[in-house]
């Protein structure tokens, strides 16, 4: 939220009281621990940023989409246009191919963990995080240009 316009009317508070009444809704969830915590409230934030989003393109009736960059996370550029619709539809297609590379995107942009964080989130070594988000990000970038008008 911190790369988003002045004056954008979800603001960080907003989208984590909507996550958090998403994840209290669960009357049946068992925290197994601190990063399936994580993941679920990444997972949560990710689909109110993109619900928001395609709310909003409706109401603009497909203009003016909240733009929604990843580069400002570790400056990795993405193709101008970038909308959270189509990063959501690239990370799902990502997820399909390579899971646990979309759970990194997940976690570091959506819950803004770190690279030590996300590593501790999914049992992994920071090496393992870092390779996965270079690679993600890699085809991110791809997936997005090949989408951008």
């Amino acid at each position: 939220m911190a790369a988003e316009r002045p004056g954008h009317l979800l603001q960080a508070s907003a989208l984590v009281n909507e996550a958090y009444v998403k994840l209290v809704d669960w009357k049946v969830a068992q925290w197994k621990d601190r990063a399936h915590f994580f993941g679920m409230a990444a997972n949560m934030m990710r689909r109110v940023l993109v619900d928001y989003a395609r709310a909003r393109q409706r109401l603009k009736n497909g203009g003016g989409a909240l733009q929604v960059s990843l580069s400002e996370v570790d400056k990795a550029p993405l193709p101008p246009g970038s909308d959270p619709i189509g990063i959501d539809e690239a990370l799902t297609e990502l997820e399909r191919i390579a899971p646990r590379q979309s759970k990194v995107v997940e976690l570091r942009y959506f819950s803004g963990l770190s690279l030590e964080e996300t590593a501790e989130a999914l049992g992994v070594s920071v090496g393992t995080v870092r390779r996965d988000w270079s690679l993600a990000r890699a085809w991110l970038f791809r997936a997005l240009s090949k989408a951008a008008p």
